[in-house]
């Protein structure tokens, strides 16, 4: 790397990827909420809630999340004039990191679902018959029963959707939020002639960052893997 590519970009290179943390962790959030209420929908004696959420689930996830981030900028805030901040100086700069965030989370709460289905199917069936015959309502059952149990028996999967988002996050990019590919694009833009250079210190801040994310979900799959 050539002192002057390092010049431009070392002092961009932590607010870059702290952007694609800010994305990941925000995203992650939503995802994880939107996802769970998914999931009990899916699994709800109420058919047109199951339907709601089937189509919901199939249709986002066939849908590439670049055209969802562009819906999102274009549709809803060039169109509708939907604003997600408030006025001011970093008016746009904000607007554009929570559209992203709301397309991501539009986009990755289904995967959650599903995830989190898997993790169900990992219940035995006579427990939430038990539970019923308690007397406990579905949504006691889900939240007391089904869910807990679901939850440790999705934690690869969970992990392994957190490490998509955290990488997804690169298609914010498209408008203009300043996470690392938008480093990445510049970069190459101003020193073409060390494409690989820079394609390779952007990959090692994602390696640095999913990584240890894979090792953490993979230890805690098997600390907290329900006993049978």
């Amino acid at each position: 790397m050539s002192a002057e590519l390092w010049a431009d970009m070392a002092p961009n290179l932590l607010p870059a990827f702290w952007m694609t943390i800010k994305l990941t962790v925000a995203s992650a959030i939503g995802s994880m909420i939107l996802g769970t209420i998914l999931t009990a929908m899916r699994v709800s004696p109420v058919a047109i809630l199951r339907t709601i959420a089937t189509i919901y689930i199939d249709i986002t996830r066939n849908t590439p999340l670049t055209l969802i981030v562009l819906f999102a900028s274009l549709g809803l805030y060039v169109n509708l004039n939907v604003t997600l901040a408030p006025e001011g100086p970093s008016f746009t700069s904000q607007n554009n990191f929570r559209l992203a965030v709301l397309a991501f989370v539009i986009y990755t709460s289904s995967f959650v679902a599903e995830s989190l289905r898997s993790g169900i199917n990992t219940v035995p069936f006579g427990q939430a018959e038990a539970a019923r015959s308690l007397g406990l309502s579905f949504m006691q059952n889900f939240r007391h029963i089904i869910f807990p149990q679901a939850l440790r028996g999705a934690i690869v999967p969970l992990g392994n959707t957190l490490i998509a988002l955290t990488k997804n996050t690169t298609i914010a990019s498209v408008i203009g939020v300043a996470e690392a590919s938008l480093l990445m694009k510049s970069s190459v833009e101003s020193h073409a002639d060390q494409v690989f250079v820079i394609f390779g210190v952007i990959a090692l801040g994602f390696i640095i960052l999913t990584l240890p994310t894979g090792l953490i979900f993979g230890a805690a799959a098997q600390r907290l893997k329900v006993k049978r």
